[in-house]
Formats: structure tokens, sequence, C-alpha cells
């Protein structure tokens, strides 16, 4: 009875192996770092890739040319920190429409509705979950950072 336990064991073990990969969701984590931050020997990914999903770290409104925070407060802000994660997403194969979660950080909650104006502009219904709230610091003294998760799923 022992022996016919242990090779049910193993066959179900082997049949979960086979599927696992058949589906390709292997729970394999990949880790994303983009030109900048390798340079700037950053002390984070820029994304991580756990089988269907893909976590952004925070994005502010940095402009990689000018190497500083978009001028213009906390609509120009938004605007960039959107194009930002747009173009990560696009980067590793995903799009706007695979985000399934946002946390917005925002240095004054004062600036929550003029940073929802610009934000609604990058999403269509049915909305991703979201989660804001006020800090009392951001990266470059931005006024916005907002981190995602994203699923092809």
């Amino acid at each position: 009875m022992k022996n016919i336990s242990t090779l049910v064991f193993i066959f179900s073990c082997l049949f979960w192996v086979k599927s696992a990969v058949a589906d390709g969701k292997s729970n394999k984590v990949q880790f994303f770092n983009s030109k900048t931050n390798i340079e700037n020997n950053l002390p984070f990914s820029e994304a991580v890739k756990v089988g269907d999903l893909l976590f952004l770290s925070g994005q502010i409104g940095f402009d990689a040319k000018t190497r500083k925070v978009v001028p213009g407060g906390i609509k120009k802000e938004t605007i960039k920190t959107m194009q930002n994660i747009k173009n990560t997403l696009e980067k590793y194969g995903y799009t706007m429409k695979n985000i399934v979660k946002c946390t917005v950080m925002l240095a004054d909650i004062k600036e929550w509705s003029a940073f929802n104006e610009e934000y609604v502009k990058f999403f269509k219904q049915p909305f991703p979950a979201r989660s804001a709230f006020a800090a009392s610091g951001l990266a470059l003294n931005s006024r916005v950072e907002v981190e995602c998760i994203a699923s092809i799923a």
C-alpha cells in the first residue's frame, strides 16, 4: 500500500510540473533594470516579474533627458509619471490595460483632485484598484509617486 501511495505522489508531482511548464506559468522570478538604474547603481529593480504579474517600482515625473523632475507642479508631474509607467510597461510587454493595482503617494493630499484629473486620462473602465496617501517626502522632492502591479493573465 505504501508503494502505491508513493507512486501516486510521484505521478501527481510529475503531472504538476508538466502542467506548469506547459502553461508557461513557472514561478520563476525575473528582475529588470533600466540603463539609468544600472548606471546610477540604484538599490532597487525597475520591475520584477513573477509568473504573469509585473511589479513596477514607484515612478515619478522624472525626465531622463534633463535628469530632473518636470517643472509645472502636480498636473505636469502626474502626466510625466503616468507616461513613465506606460513606457516601462511597454518595455516588458505589458500595457496600461494590464494594470490591476496602483499605489499613489502624494506630497500633499490636497493635490489629490488635481492628480486625479490627469490620472484618469490614462485608463478606461474598469479602472485598476488604487490606494492613495500623503507622504512627508518623495524622491527628488517630487509631488507624486505611483507604483503599479500589472497582469497579463
